[in-house]
């Protein structure tokens, strides 16, 4: 659609979009956007506001919502959960995973009524099983939204609540001692990509927390350097390690040093949990592995330590578990192995 009215601009943006605006009267060096393009229906009357110097009116999700829909229901949800983002009592990520799951629903079920039936909750389940861990965080996220909703009157029950999971599996994978040498053969000391290995297996962080450790959560007592941190982890308890040799080593070794361990390509820390992880699944494949994840070496971490005789309360202090269930699945095959070994020597001096 070809335009042609006084004070309206447009500029390229990097993605190849035009983004219009219309510069205020009176003001040449006061510009508004006006968030749509001239075809859109509410193109003239957000030009008309813009060049009085008023921004355009952009109705909220809630308001552009059929009241007591999904999508309303949603919105407010939203909202709600971006106002806990902001006063630090939830991390941006689950905001950002839920959001994600929400919006897979907007288009199917938007318009329904906000009182979703359980058996469509289900249905909705059992039509992901392709993908059952994103199958069952659909149902994690739809419980969260009607816990809520319960919570705030909006709903009389969670239908969601009691659906069980169809990913049995024992998530990720736990590096083996060969996993770790091939990585190690193929990463030397003093490549970012052997300190990031050195750091999951020493410290036994998450993948949130390894990307903002640096030099800043360094500790002294008694003679011994910590690492001293609150992992990301909503319920989560403070973690306090000792620096290792073998990871002192390693920090020792980078020749270019920043406010975080972990540096990227340009020598900046990682602008995310995820860049992080995509930058370290290439690393993984570039020594030869598969399907090996960052938090597969948690769970080495937390198995060899109780190969090393930890119980699952040493490994609760590592890992910032506050739960000792949480902890015990590292610990429970080992101390039935070694269990084991000692019933066995017991009969080894049996005359037979």
């Amino acid at each position: 659609m070809s335009v042609n009215l006084p004070g309206l601009i447009r500029h390229k943006q990097r993605s190849g979009n035009w983004t219009w605006y219309a510069r205020v009267k009176g003001q040449k060096s006061r510009k508004i956007a006006l968030g749509v393009d001239p075809d859109h229906p509410e193109f003239m009357e957000r030009y008309t506001r813009a060049r009085n110097g008023k921004r355009p009116e952009i109705p909220r999700e809630e308001d552009k919502a059929i009241p007591q829909s999904l999508s309303w229901l949603i919105a407010k949800f939203e909202k709600s959960m971006q106002e806990r983002v902001r006063a630090g009592a939830m991390h941006p990520g689950t905001l950002k995973q839920r959001s994600a799951f929400y919006d897979r629903l907007r288009a199917p079920y938007g318009d329904k009524h906000m009182e979703m039936p359980r058996s469509k909750i289900i249905e909705i389940r059992d039509s992901m099983i392709a993908t059952p861990g994103a199958a069952d965080n659909m149902v994690k996220a739809l419980r969260a939204l009607y816990a809520w909703s319960v919570e705030n009157g909006f709903v009389r029950s969670n239908p969601a609540s009691g659906i069980g999971k169809i990913n049995r599996g024992t998530g990720a994978t736990p590096w083996s001692i060969d996993d770790l040498r091939a990585f190690k053969d193929h990463h030397s000391k003093g490549s970012m990509a052997h300190l990031a290995l050195t750091l999951f297996m020493f410290t036994a962080c998450r993948i949130s927390d390894v990307v903002i450790l640096g030099r800043q959560h360094e500790i002294e007592r008694g003679g011994i350097t910590y690492l001293d941190w609150q992992p990301a982890k909503k319920g989560s308890a403070r973690v306090t390690v000792p620096i290792l040799p073998p990871l002192a080593d390693a920090i020792a070794a980078q020749k270019v040093v920043g406010s975080t361990y972990l540096l990227n390509g340009h020598g900046k820390p990682f602008a995310s949990a995820a860049a992080f992880g995509n930058w370290f699944r290439d690393r993984v494949r570039e020594a030869g592995l598969d399907g090996r994840s960052p938090h597969g070496i948690r769970k080495a971490a937390g198995e060899l330590m109780a190969l090393q005789g930890a119980t699952q309360y040493h490994i609760m202090a590592v890992h910032g578990h506050t739960q000792a269930k949480t902890s015990e699945g590292y610990t429970r095959g080992v101390n039935r192995q070694r269990l084991a070994a000692e019933a066995m020597q017991k009969m080894a001096s049996m005359e037979w």
